[in-house]
């Protein structure tokens, strides 16, 4: 029970990688505050799974004015954030409207960044910030302009705040999945693309969300108070 004593925020705990993410880190031992969108059931029934130890808050990361009431129930200390919560998006870039910029880099980049500033006073010195990402960013293809700008800019914002947050011994660090078995990946990709990513994949299968979920444990423990400003790619091998 490695992070017994420690809180946690999650943001798109309900679902796939997120859910995978708060099951693991209250395993472990954290009280895990997580968002939700609109998938009410499932985010009640992970509560019901943890009882007190899980809190679900709901959230459209769409509007950041939504932001504020993600942070009550940590606003007397927070050791973990992660931001998990994002959208996929298939747009060409003959077809990117204003619209669709704002919405997928305000989803996956603005909101992650404005949750890392208010973090910030409820860190306590040594917490730990893991934004997701993904493998996306540097095996990029067709439709996937704002998907792949969107977390290539939140890439960034990690390097930047590792080095704000490091004289508080705070440590920021990426994690980029590859294929992972999840609504999401099924929902942007043909079969014939998914069966191409495990082809190409060294360990030859699709990565399951408890194995993503199992490096943001990792970079949210005591073990990786040396690692920060690092973009950790749990993909299986794919694509080496």
């Amino acid at each position: 029970m490695t992070l017994t004593g420690k809180t946690a925020l999650v943001t798109g705990g309900s679902r796939g990688i997120g859910r995978a993410i708060v099951r693991r880190l209250a395993a472990d031992g954290a009280r895990v505050v997580f968002t939700y969108r609109s998938r009410t059931e499932a985010a009640d029934s992970l509560v019901a799974e943890f009882g007190d130890q899980a809190v679900a808050v709901r959230c459209d990361q769409a509007d950041p004015e939504t932001l504020p009431a993600i942070f009550e129930p940590v606003r007397d200390g927070l050791d973990i954030l992660v931001n998990n919560a994002g959208v996929a998006d298939h747009t060409t870039i003959a077809e990117v409207t204003p619209a669709a910029f704002d919405r997928v880099l305000t989803i996956n980049t603005k909101f992650p960044l404005l949750a890392i500033r208010e973090a910030a006073p409820l860190l306590r010195d040594g917490g730990r910030i893991v934004n997701v990402s993904t493998l996306n960013t540097v095996v990029s293809g067709p439709g996937m302009v704002l998907y792949c700008a969107s977390k290539a800019a939140l890439e960034q914002v990690t390097a930047v705040a590792a080095k704000e947050f490091g004289p508080r011994g705070i440590t920021v660090n990426t994690v980029s999945p590859g294929a992972t078995d999840t609504d999401m990946l099924r929902g942007v990709n043909t079969a014939e693309g998914i069966e191409g990513s495990v082809a190409l994949t060294a360990l030859g299968r699709l990565g399951q969300p408890a194995d993503v979920a199992a490096v943001v444990a990792f970079l949210a423990g005591p073990d990786s108070a040396w690692v920060t400003g690092q973009n950790i790619r749990a993909t299986g091998g794919l694509l080496l």
